[in-house]
């Protein structure tokens, strides 16, 4: 089973110049899950939703952590 790298296009995506090039990081990960092999999909689809899992919980955290120190002043 393939491990996906997804911080690598989250991080590509966050420092893209603009929406083209966002777009085309993203249709990137379209065309790596297209050419998987339909057995893979779901290992990948499952990795995805971890890594969205992860990374939306730590942004939710961070937030959380900005919000309160503004709240504290």
């Amino acid at each position: 089973m393939p491990q996906y790298d997804f911080r690598k296009y989250h991080y590509r995506s966050i420092n893209a110049a603009n929406d083209a090039e966002r777009a085309a990081i993203n249709q990137e990960l379209k065309d790596l899950y297209a050419s998987l092999p339909d057995d893979e999909k779901a290992d990948f689809n499952r990795q995805l939703q971890t890594f969205l899992t992860k990374e939306m919980g730590r942004l939710k955290s961070d937030y959380e952590s900005v919000k309160g120190s503004f709240s504290d002043n």
